[in-house]
């Protein structure tokens, strides 16, 4: 087993070492643009396989031809006639538009007559069609091998709310939505910094969506915005449908459990990062924004921790590691207690466990396995369905199926109360993806501590050591600042200190501008 996931591993190094080359342009000459307005209405047609949304609007003054292309439902109509057609009509009623040349006339539209900020000039057919698929409109002018495009972006999207999956007592209430245009506002309202850069990227072949990277420079290390560039750049599929295919395929180890990447729909959370040191990277037509790098600590932390004062922000923080190690170790822990140690137990309750285990038939890891399949299947369920019911299987289905499996003798209540005291621990963990892993790896301590007690406990925790501190975040090691070891960075680790103490970026990150405050004279 352990060959095989070495070979698995190399493997895997192999394919992002291939991956994440710096990719080439090594198609041909784009095709371009004729002089002839019906040829360009035509191949235009012809390419989109004539779709019914697909508007052409034609105009017609005097001895020259006009038209405007984009897509029904993706351009706003109401700046296309309030902006573009009325501001045309009106223009050309007053001038006399015969005394300018053809390359004129497309300046003049481009320059005095549309009343649109967003406007651009190409004569290559893959720019106009990925503009009017992205929601622009393409301006023709006939014998113009040249077409004005025009930012006429207008869809539905949905509107402003509260995140769902990262609900806070105290804090904004805004969260990321599935345009990417309102995300960056987000962002820029909260960091009013003309070192807040974005980078912007197409990824997927044919869905050409808009990916962008943001980070402040001065604080952020060079090498992390060079190293997430080049791994962007590197992605090469057919469509990128949510950030989490962008954060499998830039993620250092893929066969590693523990997420590598951090995904987030709050603005106040994105925005600390950046200004820690990290980058974010935006996704169009998702509410999920991804932070890299990230370490093991970062997955038990939540905003809230700095609203509240310190040492509130510290015992919350200290019960998330105490719930993790519940949701981790107790299932475990008790099946080796009962099935190898029952002497370490103490007498009383050892009795007590023995008497609630009498007529159970089967031994302690088939039952606490029966029962975490049994509260996993309940909580993906619950998941799936409507809210409302969703709620009602998840409560009234446990507690009906635990008191039956009692009542039937093929469980023990203690059993019970292990499995439940583990899932509401779970809960406590505010990053989901790292819930996930928590309850991925409990099964696998469950198993060795059903055959090896806590010697199988011991061995699985030492392996899971070593694994983490050979992972790594976009290069940065996943367990620091435990390993290597920064001591100036756990002032913000398990336990909080206050915010006046935080007068430098965390060292891991290596920022460029290492002070978070003003340096008093003589510092």
């Amino acid at each position: 087993m352990f060959y095989l996931f070495g070979f698995l591993r190399r493997k895997a190094q192999f394919q992002q070492q291939e991956y994440f080359k710096e990719k080439k342009d090594t198609g041909g000459p784009k095709p371009e643009l004729v002089s002839d307005m019906e040829k360009n209405i035509k191949q235009i047609q012809d390419l989109m396989d004539s779709p019914n949304d697909l508007i052409v609007r034609r105009l017609s003054f005097r001895n020259k031809g006009l038209c405007l292309i984009y897509f029904d439902g993706l351009a706003d109509k109401e700046t296309i006639n309030h902006y573009i057609i009325r501001t045309i009509q009106s223009e050309l009623k007053e001038d006399n538009i015969d005394h300018y040349s053809t390359e004129k006339l497309l300046e003049k539209f481009e320059n005095e007559i549309v009343a649109i900020p967003e406007v651009k000039i190409t004569n290559t057919l893959d720019d106009v069609s990925l503009a009017i698929l992205s929601g622009d409109t393409a301006l023709m002018i006939d014998s113009e091998d040249k077409v004005l495009l025009i930012g006429t972006k207008g869809w539905e999207s949905r509107s402003i709310s509260e995140p769902v999956t990262e609900a806070l007592v105290r804090g904004p209430r805004d969260g990321f939505t599935e345009n990417i245009q309102t995300n960056i506002v987000h962002l820029r309202r909260r960091i009013k910094d003309p070192n807040l850069h974005f980078e912007s990227f197409k990824v997927g072949r044919r869905s050409k969506k808009d990916l962008i990277i943001s980070y402040v420079a001065g604080i952020v290390h060079p090498k992390i915005v060079k190293e997430i560039r080049r791994r962007v750049q590197s992605i090469d599929m057919d469509d990128v449908l949510e950030s989490g295919y962008v954060e499998q395929w830039i993620e250092d180890d893929f066969l590693s459990p523990f997420p590598q990447i951090q995904n987030t729909e709050r603005p106040d959370k994105v925005a600390a990062a950046i200004l820690q040191g990290k980058v974010a990277i935006f996704l169009d037509g998702t509410p999920f924004v991804l932070l890299a790098p990230i370490t093991f600590a970062e997955t038990l932390q939540s905003p809230e921790d700095y609203y509240e004062r310190w040492y509130i922000g510290s015992l919350i923080r200290g019960l998330r590691y105490l719930c993790a190690f519940i949701a981790l170790f107790l299932p475990s822990l008790y099946v080796a207690l009962v099935s190898f140690h029952p002497g370490m137990i103490p007498s009383k309750l050892a009795f007590s466990i023995s008497s609630t285990r009498d007529g159970v038939p089967f031994p302690s890891l088939i039952e606490a396995l029966f029962m975490e399949i049994t509260m996993e299947i309940l909580r993906e369920a619950g998941i799936r369905l409507p809210k409302p019911i969703g709620q009602t299987v998840g409560i009234v289905g446990g507690l009906v199926i635990g008191e039956a499996a009692v009542s039937a003798g093929i469980v023990s209540p203690i059993m019970v109360i292990v499995v439940a005291v583990t899932a509401i621990a779970t809960f406590a963990i505010p990053f989901y993806s790292f819930a996930i892993t928590i309850r991925m790896l409990r099964f696998f301590f469950l198993i060795v501590a059903g055959f090896f007690g806590f010697y199988g406990i011991i061995l699985a925790y030492i392996m899971i050591n070593i694994h983490m501190a050979n992972l790594k975040s976009v290069g940065v090691p996943y367990t620091t600042p435990f390993a290597p070891t920064f001591y100036s960075d756990w002032k913000d680790l398990v336990f909080r200190a206050p915010l006046t103490f935080f007068r430098k970026r965390p060292h891991y990150l290596e920022p460029e501008d290492e002070s978070r405050m003003k340096k008093e004279e003589g510092q």
